[in-house]
């Protein structure tokens, strides 16, 4: 056999690179299953829901009922009701509305939607994300996780689910 000395070595290398542990940096992304537990909302207002991350998706989109838009002081406010699946309890929420967003949807007609922020907790970590309102009621889960709200804080195992309980604390 007329192997380079390098090449040899490093064909003898491989399997323990490969087998070596990898310890990632403090701050990089979590992993997470393509189906997590989260909560939404702040305070009183905390919300346990199951939530799907998606990767496809560029927005997240909460389940809301009732969607009612109003002026409060001059400002654009929404009102909206949360259905809990698993209690079956229902809470009115008032929210500011940060922008509306026309979606385009398969059939070609158009949806528009208030965007709100809300806190999201994901794992043990608690920040502000956008969220489109709209009855999610046929969809197996009622927050839909996309990219803006995952990156550089989330990477998705699509292979499994629930790998970390919502965890921030009151």
């Amino acid at each position: 056999m007329n192997m380079r000395p390098g090449l040899a070595l490093a064909c003898l290398l491989a399997p323990a690179i490969a087998t070596a542990s990898y310890d990632a940096p403090s701050d990089s992304p979590g992993i997470f299953g393509w189906i997590e537990w989260v909560e939404v909302g702040e305070g009183e207002q905390r919300h346990r829901m199951k939530g799907k991350l998606d990767s496809g998706a560029l927005t997240s989109s909460l389940d809301a009922r009732g969607i009612d838009e109003f002026r409060r002081d001059g400002n654009r406010w929404v009102r909206f009701e949360l259905h809990d699946r698993e209690s079956g309890d229902v809470t009115e929420v008032e929210r500011p509305v940060k922008r509306v967003v026309r979606i385009v949807r398969h059939s070609g007609n158009h949806q528009r939607r208030p965007v709100i922020e809300w806190d999201l907790c994901l794992g043990d970590t608690l920040h502000t994300v956008e969220f489109t309102l709209v009855d999610r009621s046929n969809f197996n889960y009622p927050v839909l996780l996309g990219r803006r709200a995952l990156d550089g804080y989330a990477l998705i195992d699509s292979g499994e689910t629930y790998l970390r309980d919502a965890a921030c604390g009151s």
